[in-house]
C-alpha cells in the first residue's frame, strides 16, 4: 500500500492538505473521508479507517478541511456549507487524477456533510456516517455557553478539545440554515449508519433519526462499547471491515445514476 501526500484546491481556492491512500495502481473503487469537527485527516478514526480500507483495495482520500490540520484558509471564515464545498472540491481531484469516489464516508459532523456533499456528486453511489448527526446543528453545543458573545460581538474564542478557535455569527447562522432531515429523506444512495450506543457526544438517538429519515437500501450496525472518536484501534478496524464488506455491494453499482 502507498500513502501519498497531496495538495489541491479547497472551495476558497485555500491549498488543503490530504492523504490518498492507495493499495496500488488499480484499486476496486475511490472514496472520500470527512473528519469530525476541528479535528484534521490524521486523526486516529481517519487514518486507521482509510488504511484498513485500502488493504481491502478501497483507496481512500483522507484531507484537512479548510483553515484545520495542514490546510491553508482561516477557520473563522468557514462554515458547514464551505464543509459541502471542500467535499465537492475533493471529489474534483479525484475525478481528475484518478477516478471519481464512488464512497463517502464521514465521521460525526463529516458525517452530516457526506449526506450534503451526495447530492452534488452524482457519481457517488454510497454513504456512510460514522457518529454523525441527525441535524448539523447538533455541533452548537460545543461552544452554548459563548452563544449570547457571539450574537452581541459576532464571535468568540472558543476552547475546543485544548485548541482554541474563533466561532463566526455566521457559522452558526449557516448550520441553523441546513435541512439536513430533507437531504436525508432524498439521499439516493445506498446509506450505512454506524454508530456506538455509549456514544456521550453524540447521543444514539441521531442515528435512529437518520435511519428513520433515511430511504432504502438503508444499513445500521452498532459500534459496540466504542466511544465517540473510535480512539481504541480495534474499533476503527472493526469500522473499515464492515464499510468495505458493506460498500461492495454497491460499487459497482451506479450505473445510471
Amino acid at each position: 500500500m502507498d500513502s501519498l501526500k497531496i495538495t489541491f484546491d479547497g472551495a476558497d481556492g485555500a491549498p488543503l492538505a490530504a492523504r490518498l491512500e492507495t493499495p496500488g495502481p488499480a484499486p476496486s473503487a475511490f472514496a472520500l473521508f470527512a473528519h469530525c469537527f476541528t479535528c484534521g485527516k490524521d486523526s486516529s478514526a481517519a487514518v486507521r479507517i482509510a488504511r484498513a480500507l485500502a488493504a481491502r483495495d478501497i483507496a481512500v482520500l483522507r484531507f484537512d478541511f479548510t483553515g484545520l490540520g495542514q490546510s491553508g484558509g482561516d477557520f473563522a471564515n468557514t462554515n458547514f456549507s464551505s464543509n459541502i464545498a471542500d467535499l465537492v472540491a475533493a471529489a474534483a481531484y479525484l475525478r481528475q487524477q484518478h477516478k471519481p469516489p464512488k464512497v463517502l464516508i464521514g465521521h460525526s459532523l463529516g458525517g452530516a456533510a457526506v449526506i450534503a456533499a451526495a447530492h452534488l456528486l452524482p457519481e457517488v453511489c454510497a454513504v456512510v456516517t460514522i457518529g454523525a448527526p441527525s441535524d448539523a446543528s447538533h455541533v452548537a453545543h460545543h461552544f452554548a455557553r459563548h452563544t449570547d458573545e457571539i450574537e452581541a460581538t459576532g464571535q468568540a474564542e472558543v476552547s475546543l478539545a485544548g485548541r482554541t478557535f474563533t466561532v463566526k455569527r455566521q457559522f452558526v447562522d449557516d448550520l441553523k440554515a441546513q435541512n439536513q432531515a430533507d437531504r436525508i429523506a432524498r439521499l439516493k444512495r445506498a446509506l450505512l449508519v454506524l454508530h456506538a450506543p455509549t456514544d456521550n457526544v453524540v447521543g444514539i438517538d441521531n442515528a435512529a433519526q437518520i435511519f428513520q429519515a433515511a430511504k432504502h437500501p438503508k444499513s445500521f450496525v452498532s459500534l459496540d462499547g466504542a466511544d465517540h472518536l473510535l480512539t481504541r484501534p480495534a474499533d476503527a478496524d472493526y469500522a473499515a471491515g464492515i464499510i468495505a464488506a458493506w460498500s461492495a455491494r454497491y460499487v459497482g453499482a451506479d450505473q445510471g445514476r
